[in-house]
């Protein structure tokens, strides 16, 4: 049994002297939070799946990142859209240093087949909660946690992401320094979206627009069941791997949750990945699915009955 007791803070350490305001506001807002926290005790193990992709000292801070967690019952599936032996190497060396279980589901690299990897790696989760991050993405200490505390049986978690620039994340990648990760960093390196890495665990905000992020969210591993998983008929980057599963998770049911302030991740910059017009070629195939009613997919999850 876990006692998860929130606090606010930055999203990791400033450098000492910097921005001393900041340390009166969140103490007034600490004074604030005890008067409303109440500790709760969960004992939810969550599978953290990351989708990978021929970046290992990306996933390097990844782990780094989950090694620092404050919530410890978890799994990590690494979901490799390859095969690459550099990757098996790493993995199987890391085993043995980082206190998590990782497990790692691969396939031969024949273009962009992500959903099938991720529905794989849902296969292979032993955790009641399903949390997927991609491998570009830093989750802040106290992710997870938030993560146990807000899943529900009706809801769709969605985190949320800070966007680093392209010279903070080669400084990051250089050294290593996790206070890199700082409030103070993401404003003198000129990374977007910097509000969204203010962790505040009491912040409540209803979903006005916006939606799930492939990147970063979570789901109870039952829900993705009910729903044959991710579509398997989406073979390029966008709109399969977060617009897809959500329209189908909501018409099961489910609701969105806003994690906005509490499940933080860390973006680490790299060019795009695919083009607007593979966006569009993937819209057009949603709005089909969407006619035909295809909630329960037909190319999903159940093509890897036997993965186990």
């Amino acid at each position: 049994m876990v006692n998860l007791q929130r606090t606010v803070e930055w999203p990791d350490p400033l450098p000492n002297g910097r921005m001393l305001w900041a340390r009166f506001i969140f103490a007034i807002l600490n004074g604030i939070n005890r008067k409303i926290n109440i500790p709760i005790f969960t004992t939810m193990k969550i599978s953290v799946i990351i989708a990978f992709y021929k970046n290992l000292p990306f996933l390097d801070l990844v782990f780094a990142g989950l090694q620092r967690q404050v919530y410890d019952d978890f799994e990590v599936i690494i979901a490799e859209d390859d095969d690459a032996p550099a990757t098996k190497e790493y993995i199987k060396k890391r085993s043995g240093e980082l206190p998590f279980l990782i497990k790692h589901v691969c396939q031969e690299d024949k273009g962009f087949r992500k959903n099938r990897i991720l529905n794989a790696a849902v296969r292979a989760a032993d955790g009641e909660l399903l949390v997927f991050f991609d491998g570009d993405c830093i989750p802040h200490r106290r992710c997870l946690q938030e993560y146990a505390l807000m899943a529900g049986e009706e809801s769709v978690l969605m985190g949320r992401r800070v966007m680093m620039s392209e010279a903070l994340t080669q400084k990051l990648l250089a050294t290593g320094d996790r206070t890199l990760l700082s409030f103070y960093s993401h404003l003198k390196y000129g990374s977007q979206r910097k509000e969204d890495g203010i962790y505040i665990p009491f912040f409540r905000k209803k979903v006005k627009k916006g939606g799930i992020m492939g990147c970063n969210w979570g789901v109870l591993k039952k829900h993705i069941i009910a729903i044959n998983g991710y579509d398997e008929d989406y073979v390029s980057a966008g709109v399969g791997e977060d617009v897809d599963i959500e329209w189908r998770l909501l018409a099961n049911g489910l609701r969105l949750q806003s994690m906005k302030h509490r499940a933080i991740v860390y973006h680490l910059y790299h060019k795009a990945h695919y083009s607007l017009e593979e966006a569009e070629v993937n819209y057009k195939l949603l709005r089909d699915k969407q006619a035909a009613g295809h909630v329960y997919c037909i190319n999903g999850l159940d093509n890897h009955v036997n993965f186990r």
